[in-house]
């Protein structure tokens, strides 16, 4: 239990500013970070050294936010008034069937493409942050985003 104090003292300030860069919300930051934090504390004898322990921590907070927020967009929903102009629908509807294609490219890319992908365009991380969570370069990242991009764009075509 002390050494893993001595991971949260060390690491809590690196997981925060992560988190806050994917959900720029402090007290939301916060509190995803105190979770992740959590689920490592229960999940510690899986990780095995293959990464940075701080890599490990940041992916137990992204895909912790991740879930996070997917719930909070399902329980949100469309306010209602929004529902009740017929042209505001059919756009939405083709604004859905948009997605759905799009989730559909991007489903079909494969590691780490769709990682970077969603790391870059939902999460707004920079180069230098996903080359340092996938222990590459910042080039490695540009090229790799860009390579994703363009299998999106052949997947909608």
């Amino acid at each position: 239990m002390q050494d893993f104090d001595a991971i949260y003292s060390q690491y809590f300030a690196e997981v925060y500013k992560f988190v806050l860069s994917l959900c720029r919300d402090a007290a939301l930051a916060e509190e995803i970070t105190q979770e992740a934090f959590f689920k490592a504390l229960k999940n510690i004898d899986s990780f095995k050294g293959n990464s940075k322990i701080s890599t490990w921590l940041c992916q137990i907070a992204k895909n912790t936010y991740y879930t996070y927020s997917a719930k909070a967009a399902r329980l949100a929903g469309p306010p209602p008034e929004a529902l009740a102009d017929e042209h505001l629908v059919e756009m939405q509807i083709a604004d859905k069937e948009l997605a759905m294609q799009l989730y559909a490219a991007l489903h079909r890319l494969r590691e780490p493409y769709k990682e970077v992908f969603l790391l870059r365009t939902f999460g707004e991380l920079s180069y230098v942050q996903i080359a340092v969570l996938f222990d590459k370069t910042e080039s490695w990242a540009r090229v790799a985003y860009y390579r994703a991009k363009m299998q999106i764009r052949e997947g909608l075509e």
